[in-house]
């Protein structure tokens, strides 16, 4: 059964094909693209498969997606989750991304925070990881303030719109 987390403000819980519009909106604006090494959405079918798969994922221990939703409203506001998930070497990958019109409210640092209690209690990691783009100054600080050790740069990691850019790796350790 796919874990629903409950925050002060917020529910994280599982995607559902109801909420295409909305994750095509997020992952079609360029703004919350510009720090996230991927290309634009570019159809709902495109965005059906996408969940389909974070159920897929989930079902084979490979990673987890959350909605983000507002407490008392269906829509959703951003997304969550780790991927890279290896339960043999229990470490997985954060990433989470906002709607712009929801930045600066505290909503990532209080999804981040229940999603890696719930990582280290639940899925018995030891070691959560992020890549975040050495320009994404929100995330960088965000990572560091949530206990976040930077331990490196990886020079020309990601692409973003055929632009290499180098990214900085997180850990925490449990």
């Amino acid at each position: 059964m796919f874990p629903i987390l409950d925050t002060e403000r917020l529910v994280l819980r599982e995607l559902t094909e109801n909420d295409a519009q909305d994750v095509f909106n997020c992952f079609s604006n360029p703004d919350v693209l510009r720090h996230y090494g991927q290309k634009p959405l570019t159809s709902l079918d495109q965005v059906k498969q996408i969940i389909i798969n974070f159920s897929k994922n989930y079902d084979e221990k490979r990673g987890i997606k959350w909605g983000i939703a507002l407490k008392g409203q269906k829509s959703i506001i951003g997304t969550i989750g780790f991927q890279e998930w290896s339960t043999e070497h229990k470490r997985a990958d954060i990433s989470y991304a906002l709607f712009p019109e929801n930045w600066g409210k505290g909503y990532a640092k209080e999804a981040v925070h229940r999603v890696i209690s719930f990582g280290f209690q639940e899925m018995d990691l030891l070691r959560i990881g992020a890549i975040v783009f050495t320009e994404n100054d929100a995330s960088n600080k965000l990572l560091e303030k949530l206990g976040f050790e930077k331990e490196g740069v990886l020079r020309n990691y990601m692409h973003q719109n055929g632009v290499p850019f180098d990214t900085n790796i997180f850990s925490l350790i449990k």
